[in-house]
């Protein structure tokens, strides 16, 4: 009996992408949180609510979609820009479904679907993974992104002079916008231009009048290479929203990136620059960041999916595009995780878990197309079996990723904006504690008559004059406003201190001189 084309095609990736979203919203925070490291998601939301400009570098990528789904109508604010996670998530799930699928040629066709499968729920499923899910961050976003950009420059199928000039268009531009979304994109650009400029040549063939692939010959194709460069150019152009934002002058408004030097500042991350090249390196902490690397992707699929990443190697040592491109992405981003010097810097092992992933598909596949599994007709039985053992890690991995309960964020951000007397002047200082209080004054609009400043930020010059135009009641003195001269510059404020370590610290202060009336 043949499968309907249906069952055969669709239904598969619908079922992944159906099952793996329901995980993700059972375990998505309700609204603001600090789950997984995510306390950037305030600056995040506020940003893209307010047209804002979030923390280097900027995001434009993310902002622009965001600002799309805060636009549903459904749950908070906080919890729309949640479940954008979880949408593209689920989208970068079924685009490796894709790649795998296409990659692999078993005996049976229905197999390699298994294997596709198989390869879907390895990614989805890795704690890693779905921690990004189900939290606002730009990762869940760039593990998309950075899947298509895999999917468009592994493609094997020869093409026309017209398509390939529409695909090195395509190519060129998905880089851009995924740069948008990340600066690390910037670690794929040498292995994907190199193998998008790659191809196969045509001969004219003068008997039939038609082009036919000379077989095993390649050519460096450097008209390829300009098209896919000027296009990655277009979608960097998103960039260019960053200065429009900051003309506008809105709350969040890092940088105020409207003159050339302070646009680079922004766009460039230079204030992350000694995370990456730090004065000195220490082959400990190096020996360190290996160890743990190992160990977190262990923690991912267990010591069965790791033997099955290998088998799927193995098959890849056959060079290929999809081979050349997840190998390069491994490395390229573990070197950048170990190096990186920073709390968070295990989340870009995203890219390497996506190649992992794959390899899992792939040797999973190569495993069931095997003599032996083919002739005993196997194939069924063991991929029953393998997709249960990654059910069963999922369902050990629940508690430590379930983000449903976590309301710390929200909790604190209200409580400090109510423990102030009206007028205010608050001082907040700490990430969690500024991000959270700037989701509720500035995004959710509460508590309109405070002034709220990040202590952490008085130094830089963009943020004195961004809180000149954002409350111009309030008096700053120059050339150093600091906390103190900020309280004798503003004496018929009440005053507050806020912050966050482990527990909530919330002190005011009646203000130095009584309010005239």
């Amino acid at each position: 009996m043949t499968t309907p084309p249906f069952v055969k095609n669709y239904l598969p990736p619908i079922v992944l992408g159906l099952s793996l979203f329901t995980v993700y919203l059972l375990t998505m925070a309700p609204g603001l949180t600090w789950a997984h490291d995510g306390m950037d998601g305030g600056d995040l939301i506020t940003a893209a609510a307010t047209g804002g400009v979030p923390h280097p570098t900027g995001y434009p990528t993310y902002l622009l979609l965001a600002a799309f789904f805060q636009k549903l109508p459904v749950g908070s604010l906080a919890f729309r820009t949640n479940l954008m996670s979880a949408f593209v998530t689920v989208l970068a799930a079924v685009l490796i479904y894709k790649i795998v699928a296409d990659s692999i040629l078993p005996s049976k066709p229905e197999l390699n679907l298994c294997a596709a499968m198989i390869a879907g729920y390895a990614f989805g499923l890795a704690p890693l993974i779905w921690s990004q899910a189900v939290i606002t961050e730009v990762y869940a976003l760039q593990m998309f992104l950075t899947v298509l950009v895999l999917y468009l420059y592994t493609g094997t199928a020869p093409l026309s002079n017209r398509s390939q000039i529409y695909l090195d268009k395509w190519r060129g531009i998905v880089l851009g916008i995924t740069m948008g979304n990340h600066i690390t994109t910037i670690l794929l650009l040498p292995v994907a231009f190199t193998l998008g400029s790659i191809r196969p040549r045509l001969i004219h063939d003068s008997t039939s009048q038609a082009e036919r692939i000379a077989i095993g010959r390649l050519k460096f194709d450097t008209a390829s290479l300009f098209r896919q460069f000027l296009f990655c150019g277009l979608g960097l152009s998103l960039y260019l929203i960053l200065p429009l934002r900051a003309l506008a002058h809105p709350p969040v408004n890092w940088g105020n990136a409207v003159t050339l030097r302070r646009f680079w500042w922004l766009v460039s991350g230079q204030l992350y620059v000694g995370n990456l090249f730090p004065a000195r390196i220490e082959i400990g902490e190096i020996l360190l960041g290996v160890q743990a690397w190992a160990s977190l992707l262990l923690q991912q699929w267990g010591l069965i999916g790791l033997i099955l990443a290998c088998i799927g190697l193995i098959y890849f040592f056959s060079p290929s595009r999809l081979s050349l491109f997840t190998i390069w992405q491994l490395i390229v981003s573990s070197g950048f995780a170990i190096f990186y010097r920073s709390f968070d810097s295990y989340v870009y092992l995203l890219p390497a878990c996506i190649s992992i992933s794959i390899w899992i598909g792939v040797g999973f596949g190569q495993v069931i197309a095997s003599k032996y599994f083919v002739q005993h007709r196997l194939g069924w039985a063991i991929s029953i079996i393998l997709l249960i053992y990654f059910l069963g890690l999922a369902a050990c991995h629940w508690p430590q990723v379930d983000a449903s309960k976590d309301i710390r964020a929200e909790i604190i951000g209200v409580q400090i904006l109510e423990s102030a007397p009206a007028h205010a002047i608050i001082f907040v200082q700490g990430d969690e504690a500024v991000f959270a209080t700037w989701y509720f004054h500035y995004a959710l609009k509460q508590r309109s008559d405070l002034i709220v400043i990040a202590t952490d930020l008085l130094h830089f010059d963009w943020y004195q004059k961004n809180l000149r135009t954002t409350y111009p009641s309030l008096v700053i003195s120059s050339p150093f406003p600091w906390v103190e001269t900020i309280i004798i510059a503003n004496p018929t404020h009440a005053v507050c201190y806020a912050r966050y370590s482990e527990q909530t610290y919330i002190e005011c202060l009646e203000p130095l001189l009584p309010l005239l009336e």
